[in-house]
């Protein structure tokens, strides 16, 4: 699968295009606005990024989670070396172990709410002047698709392509999708 970028002005025009792009065999978990105007997005309804999504959050935990790891791996290295562990036991620099990893996981999670998703950045200028990010995940079959539908919006400009959610986390959203239709 390969992501989608444009770039729009309206609103209007990119739930057009998410009609048509569902019309055509695309389904909702594929297709994403980032918007500033959060607001506008939901009314339109439009499929908006998570909140979490929207931020570095996910990578900036497993990140700190990593360092955590080392940290941990520290105390105890440090602690038998040392020879406390004889003294003392192991019960406490087990604990200090545990605390140091939780901590450096929570650490990295703070840090990464602050900064916008690194799949972001590069459109955050464009998102401050009150443009909105359209993307779409798309299998290679569906690309004839996405060209009729982007090439009949002329609102709708290219603004690259990278790497997409994973083939099994989308189709995973569409079963769930399905489950919960035909439950009463």
């Amino acid at each position: 699968m390969k992501r989608y970028y444009y770039l729009s002005d309206d609103l209007d025009d990119l739930e057009a295009v998410e009609q048509e792009l569902e019309e055509g065999g695309i389904t909702e978990p594929q297709i994403h606005v980032l918007s500033q105007q959060d607001g506008a997005v939901e009314r339109h309804r439009l499929h908006e990024v998570e909140p979490v999504l929207k931020q570095d959050v996910v990578r900036a935990t497993e990140l700190g989670a990593l360092i955590g790891v080392v940290a941990a791996g520290l105390v105890l290295l440090v602690s038998h070396l040392s020879g406390l562990t004889e003294t003392v036991g192991w019960i406490p620099f087990i604990f200090l172990a545990i605390v140091a990893l939780g901590f450096c996981t929570w650490e990295g999670g703070m840090f990464g709410i602050q900064q916008p998703h690194r799949e972001f950045r590069k459109y955050q200028a464009d998102l401050a002047a009150g443009r909105h990010l359209f993307f779409v995940d798309i299998e290679p079959e569906q690309e004839v698709v996405l060209a009729r539908v982007a090439g009949a919006h002329p609102g709708l400009s290219p603004a690259g392509s990278g790497a997409s959610t994973p083939r099994w986390v989308i189709r995973l959203q569409n079963k769930w999708k399905a489950f919960l239709h035909i439950m009463p």
